[in-house]
Formats: structure tokens, C-alpha cells, sequence
């Protein structure tokens, strides 16, 4: 006897959509590119009354002389023609005809490069109207708000509608297993809801065959199927995945009658084009549905499909927002403070808020930061260097931590679920979410890890007499799943934080040796424009020297003259503290007391020459004085306030507002306008080098000054960040230390 051990998983390698035959109450007949019959099913001659191997070579012409003289020559040849012109079957669906008296359904169908004619009776066996009964089902079912309300009511108005004995809503899980959510049942039925069903029951390739065939119908298990005859040698089975004949697999009908089911009818659920499950209906007698009235039943599948969708999307949605509103605030905090672990464990929202977990923890230069409940210090340790071993991607979540960590067991009740987000895998920096262990309660129909029976003669068989005996498993060391919101949500923070370090110290700490090159190019460069700047800017001054000279200009062009004069040797400093900028990074700074009120006011002065307008307002608030370099801080205020101004004049009405506040140990200017505004989605980039917004393109700028501005108050162990609405302003905070 062999000792090679088989369990269940073994049915997910049947080649379940080749099975050579159909089942026995329809009748098939496949056609070449050229309309010549090469496969057809044995039982043709109870159909046609000619034999099936008679039937093989011949032209579809002498089908339709055998379906006899009530139709037009060549019906089915055009309607074939019709479907290669279409490029699908779709539109010509089926057509009803009769044959010997009895009506049928001529289904067309492809099979590679063949076509599948299949003819099935019209008749239900039972007499039930099911296309009539849908529409009033579907009115029923669409009827509850409440997802759980909404697959109960499912169940019950398909039972209603087919009259099978059991229906069930089938849904899958991630691993393929399989839960019953909803039933409606005769009154003699014991219940399954609840019941779990291991991803053997349905493997995989049946999983797919239910995402294109979103109705399927067993009429008997106790028939014999009909083989598929051909005189061809072709190498391979004839495809029968689009065929609603289908023979079904022996081990799948051995399965149903363990159970004692005659007949089945599915029905596929699906959502965003993924199998979400299955509406099951089991009949304890056979039972068929006609082709017309499995369409009307797709129809109803495809209804609650989308009803399911609508529903769960309502439940994500208001999840998502609700990360989304936390991760923004978040945001403005990486914006607001100057270091990473204050902003994400030390403020009003913190990283905890942005999944749905019991404890967080930063790992970010070289401490530890915990939120909720953790495990301790020690497990930490040890957790954060087998992940620097073993997690080679960005993000990862596990739901069952001690299966790949297994020391995770000795704190599984406060972390047997991990998110984890790599912020640098070298320096050992991460963020950790945790999931409680969640106890679980599963009764399955059967023991999924039941093995298979050898009988006496050494063949493979399942048990009928214990397969679906109730078996009860408690699931430890376990969390709650990670929702795609979640994965999201833990994706933007990543971008988030990263885009937050490279803004401050964490980048220049990789960055060195790049630095110090970028910083020698820059040095050249700006000696380079320097030299380039100086010569025209020393033929301005001096044309405006030669203009000054004249006697034609009245007093206003005579300021304007001299003030182009002030501005060339105003240019001229601001060349030569260029070269210095260039080296800033590594220069310390003289600072000096700055009289902050004659610098706006002086800033301002010049604006009104260059920007005259009756409709602009400017105001001015408190102005605190400063500490540092004059030049610079010229260069902030002066780029911040003349982009308010410049993106307030094509608004009416405009209006700029500067004003500081000395709060404790800093001072913190605010430049706000009611201009055009950034939109959301710009608003993190705003002080990126070259970067303008889209709004503002025919405005002129080159998308360096804020560059510059936010370098200069990082120089000066400051801060800046920005607000802003599109198309009702912006509010830029300039933030120093006393």
C-alpha cells in the first residue's frame, strides 16, 4: 500500500474546463472556422436522430436540413457570420427554436478557434416562472440599506424566485475559504449559516470558471454525462470554459452527494471584477432552470453585485476619509515642528490615528517613541533587528505574526498583528502598528485538514459519512485583517514622512559626500552668474546715470531714474551676498538685532513703484524685531510679500495682511493675501526648487524663491510652512527663535 499521503488540496489541479464531456440534458455540436462539424456530443442523436459519429465532417448546412424546413436556409450561418463580424456572441445570445415539436434554446458560444452550438430544452422541469419573479426580487432585495439586511433579503427572494430547497450567500475569504453569510431554507433544513468551508471545497480554477460564467446549473448529479465525440486529432482537449454544458467534475459530484444535494445553481457575486462569492441554491430533488431564466437569475447576480459594491464602498469611503482628514493634519504638523517625533507621537493626532490598531510605535533616530499598548523594550529590540534582516520591502503587514516571527508568541496579546513602514532600513528607522490577538470561534463543515480515504482496492476517495461532520477550531495568536484603507493610509504616511526628512536633517545625514560635491558646483555656478550679472547691471546704472543728467523729466520720472540707479547697486550687493548664500550651508551666521518695521515698510515702498494699484490694500500688524542677517531676512520678507501681492492683483479687491506675534521663545510672522490660492494637491511641493503651480503659469516667476526663502529660515533655525485654499488665498508663517 502506498504511503503517499493525499488531502483534499489535490482537486485544485483538475483539469475541470476539459472535461470531455457535457451533461446529458443538453446537447452540443461544435463547428470549425470553415462550419464543419469536428466535436459533437454522443447523445446528438437524441436531438437530431442521427447517429453522432455520422455527424462528424459534415457542413453546418446539413444541420439545419435536419432541424427541418420551418426556418429560412442558412439561419444559423448568419448568425454565426454575424458574431465574427461583432467579434462576440453577446448581442445573439441564444435564439428558441423547436425541434421535433419540442422547444429549445440554440446557444452560441466560442471555444478557441471553434464555435459551440448547444441546444437545451425551453422547459423547466418545475414549473416556475422565474423570469416574472425576478423583477419583484430585485425591488425587494434593493430595498435594505443595511449590508447584512441586503444579503439575508437576497437569500430569501432567490429561494422565493427558483424554489430551491437551500440558498446561501457564499462568501470567500482572502485565502480562498469560504463562509456562509446568509441562507433562506425550508423549515426541515438544519441550518449552515456561519459554517466555514476550506478553499478545497471550490479550489482556484473553479474560482476563475465562476468569474466567467456567472451562472451555473448541475440539473442531476445522478446522470451520466455524454461524451464528446470527434474524429480529429487535434493534441488537445477541446476548451469548454465558455460551454453552459459543461460536465462537471466527478469529484465536485461525489462532493454534492455526500451532502445529499440532486441539483445546484450558482449565481457569481462579484466585486471590482474579483469573485466576492457565490448566491449556492442545493435542491434535495433535480432540478432545472432554463437557459432564459439562468440569464434572468445573472441578471439578479449582477444587481446584487452591484448593490454589494455600492454598500461596502459607503463603509471604506467613510473609513478612508476619515484616515485621509488625520493624515492632513499630520502633514501640517511635519510642516509646523521642527523634528519628526514630535509631529507624528507628540500632537493633537499622531500616527496611531491613521489605522485602525491598539499601539504604534517610531523608531527614529536611534529612540523609540511608543503609542497604545506595545510590546516592551526589550521585544522591540529584538523585533526591529529581525526585521532589518528580513524586510526588504517599503511596507508589509501580517495578521499572524508568530508565523514568521516566532518569538512574537511571547506578546501575541498586544501584537500578533504588524504594519510595518520602512523609513530607513540602514539607520534601523521604522514605524510599527500592532493588532491584539483576536480569538476566533470557526465551525467548518468538516475538518479542512481531513485526509482522503483509501478504499480497498488502493483508490482515492472522500468520506460521505464524516466530509461535513461540524468541526470546531479556535484560531490564537491572530489579529483582525489589515483593510486596503489601512495599507492605504500607511502608504501616504510613508511618502509623507519621507518627504518630511528630506525638508530637514535626515537627508543631509545620507547625504554628505553629495552635499559637499553639490556645494563645490555651486560655489563655480554662482561666480559663474555672478560675473555674467555684474556687467549688464553696471551698464543699467550707468544709463541711468546719463538719464538722470537731463532736464526733460518731471519729478516722478526723476525718482524713477534714481530709484533704477538705488536698485543696480542694490543688485550688486545682493550678487555678491549670493557668493556667500552658496556657502551658507556651512557658514555661520553674524546675527544682528533687525528693525523688522523699517525693512516691511522699505519692501513695501518699492512694491508700490513696481506694482501700482488703486484695488490693493496692504496692512500692517505688530513687527516685532529679529535676530539675523539682514540681507537674508530682506530676501524672505521680500519674496514672500511680493508673491502675496503678486498673485492677489487679479482678484478684486485685494488684500495682503503682514503681521508678527512673539509667543514664549519665538516670533512668528504671518504674510496673508486673498489671492488665487494653491490647490491641495500642491500645497506639500510649494517649497520645492522649480516647482510652480499650475494655476499661476502665466504669471511671471521661476519657482526659486521659496526655495531660497525656506533654505534661509532653516539657516536661521526656523520654520516655515503654508495654508492656502484655491481661489481664496494663502497664508505663508515665518517662524524664528528670540
Amino acid at each position: 500500500m502506498t504511503e503517499f499521503k493525499v488531502d483534499l488540496n489535490n482537486c485544485d489541479r483538475e483539469p475541470i474546463h476539459i472535461p470531455g464531456q457535457i451533461q446529458s440534458h443538453g446537447f452540443l455540436v461544435v463547428l470549425d472556422q470553415d462550419y464543419v462539424v469536428s466535436h459533437c456530443s454522443e447523445n446528438i442523436v437524441d436531438l437530431l436522430q442521427v447517429e453522432g459519429v455520422t455527424l462528424l465532417g459534415h457542413h453546418l448546412q446539413y444541420i439545419e436540413t435536419l432541424l427541418g424546413n420551418n426556418y429560412p436556409a442558412g439561419f444559423i450561418s448568419n448568425l454565426l457570420n454575424l458574431g465574427k463580424i461583432n467579434k462576440s456572441f453577446e448581442q445573439i445570445d441564444s435564439l428558441r427554436i423547436q425541434i421535433s415539436g419540442q422547444p429549445h434554446y440554440l446557444i452560441f458560444s466560442t471555444a478557441g478557434d471553434n464555435y459551440l452550438l448547444e441546444f437545451e430544452p425551453a422547459l423547466a422541469v418545475h414549473e416556475t416562472d422565474v423570469q416574472k419573479m425576478m423583477g419583484y426580487s430585485i425591488s425587494k432585495m434593493l430595498a435594505d440599506k443595511n449590508l447584512q439586511s441586503l444579503l439575508d433579503n437576497s437569500a430569501l427572494q432567490v429561494k422565493n424566485a427558483i424554489g430551491y430547497d437551500r440558498v446561501m450567500i457564499y462568501r470567500f475569504a482572502e485565502d480562498g475559504h469560504g463562509e456562509v453569510v446568509a441562507e433562506a431554507r425550508n423549515n426541515d433544513l438544519e441550518s449552515w449559516l456561519g459554517l466555514h468551508y476550506p478553499a478545497s471545497d471550490i479550489p482556484k480554477q473553479a474560482r476563475d470558471l465562476y468569474k466567467i460564467n456567472l451562472t451555473r446549473i448541475i440539473a442531476d448529479v445522478n446522470t451520466v454525462p455524454s461524451k464528446i465525440l470527434t474524429t480529429r486529432n487535434h493534441g488537445q482537449a477541446l476548451p469548454l470554459t465558455n460551454s453552459q454544458l459543461r460536465a462537471v467534475s466527478p469529484i465536485h459530484i461525489q462532493y454534492l452527494k455526500n451532502m445529499g444535494v440532486a441539483s445546484s445553481f450558482s449565481i457569481s457575486l462579484m466585486y471590482k471584477e474579483e469573485l466576492w462569492g457565490l448566491i449556492a441554491c442545493h435542491s434535495y430533488t433535480p432540478r432545472m432552470i432554463d437557459y432564459k431564466s439562468r440569464e434572468s437569475s445573472k441578471l439578479l447576480g449582477q444587481i446584487l453585485s452591484s448593490a454589494l459594491e455600492y454598500r461596502q464602498e459607503e463603509i471604506h469611503q467613510h473609513t478612508q476619509d476619515l484616515f485621509s482628514t488625520h493624515l492632513d493634519s499630520l502633514t501640517k504638523q511635519l510642516q509646523e515642528t521642527t523634528t519628526i517625533q514630535e509631529a507624528l507621537t507628540n500632537r493633537t493626532v499622531t500616527i496611531l490615528d491613521t489605522v485602525e490598531a491598539s499601539g504604534a510605535v517610531l523608531v527614529y533616530e536611534k529612540s523609540i517613541h511608543k503609542l497604545g499598548k506595545t510590546p516592551n523594550d526589550d521585544q522591540l529590540g529584538h523585533l526591529i533587528s529581525w526585521l532589518k534582516e528580513n524586510q526588504s520591502k517599503p511596507t508589509a503587514h501580517f495578521t499572524k505574526l508568530s508565523a514568521v516571527y516566532p518569538e512574537a508568541r511571547d506578546f501575541a496579546d498586544v501584537a500578533s498583528g504588524l504594519m510595518v513602514v520602512v523609513i530607513s532600513k540602514e539607520l534601523e528607522e521604522y514605524v510599527l502598528f500592532f493588532k491584539p490577538e483576536h480569538l476566533q470561534f470557526i465551525t467548518w463543515a468538516g475538518n479542512p485538514e481531513k485526509t482522503v480515504d483509501i478504499d480497498a482496492n488502493g483508490l482515492l476517495q472522500i468520506s460521505p459519512r464524516h466530509s461535513f461532520e461540524k468541526w470546531s477550531q479556535t484560531v490564537t495568536a491572530t489579529s483582525v485583517s489589515w483593510t486596503k484603507e489601512e495599507i492605504s493610509s500607511v502608504h501616504r504616511l510613508k511618502d509623507e514622512i519621507t518627504y518630511a526628512i528630506s525638508q530637514k536633517a535626515g537627508a543631509i545625514r545620507l547625504l554628505n559626500e553629495k552635499l559637499q560635491y553639490a556645494y563645490e558646483e555651486l560655489d563655480t555656478f554662482s561666480y559663474t552668474i555672478s560675473h555674467d550679472l555684474k556687467n549688464p547691471i553696471a551698464a543699467i546704472k550707468s544709463y541711468a546715470q546719463l538719464l538722470a543728467r537731463g532736464k526733460s523729466f518731471n519729478e516722478r520720472e526723476q525718482k524713477l531714474v534714481s530709484r533704477i540707479e538705488n536698485r543696480a547697486d542694490q543688485m550688486n550687493l545682493m550678487i555678491n551676498a549670493v557668493l556667500d548664500y552658496s556657502r551658507i550651508g556651512r557658514s555661520e551666521i553674524t546675527y544682528v538685532l533687525i528693525d523688522a518695521k523699517a525693512l516691511i515698510h522699505k519692501i513695501i515702498d518699492d512694491l508700490d513703484l513696481v506694482h501700482e494699484s488703486s484695488t490693493l490694500s496692504i496692512t500692517i500688524g505688530e513687527t516685532p524685531d529679529l535676530q539675523g542677517d539682514p540681507m537674508m531676512m530682506m530676501q524672505v520678507f521680500s519674496n514672500l510679500i511680493s508673491n502675496a501681492v503678486k498673485y492677489s492683483r487679479p482678484v478684486a479687491n485685494a488684500h495682503v495682511h503682514i503681521e508678527g506675534v512673539q509667543n514664549g521663545t519665538y516670533i512668528c510672522y504671518t504674510i496673508k493675501d486673498n489671492g488665487l490660492g494653491i490647490a491641495a494637491n500642491d500645497l506639500p511641493h510649494v517649497f520645492q526648487l522649480f516647482n510652480r503651480m499650475k494655476n499661476v503659469k502665466d504669471i511671471e516667476g521661476s519657482g526659486v524663491g521659496l526655495s531660497i526663502v525656506k533654505r534661509i529660515v532653516e539657516k536661521h533655525r526656523g520654520n516655515i510652512w503654508a495654508e492656502s485654499e484655491l481661489n481664496k488665498g494663502s497664508s505663508f508663517f515665518v517662524s524664528f527663535n528670540k
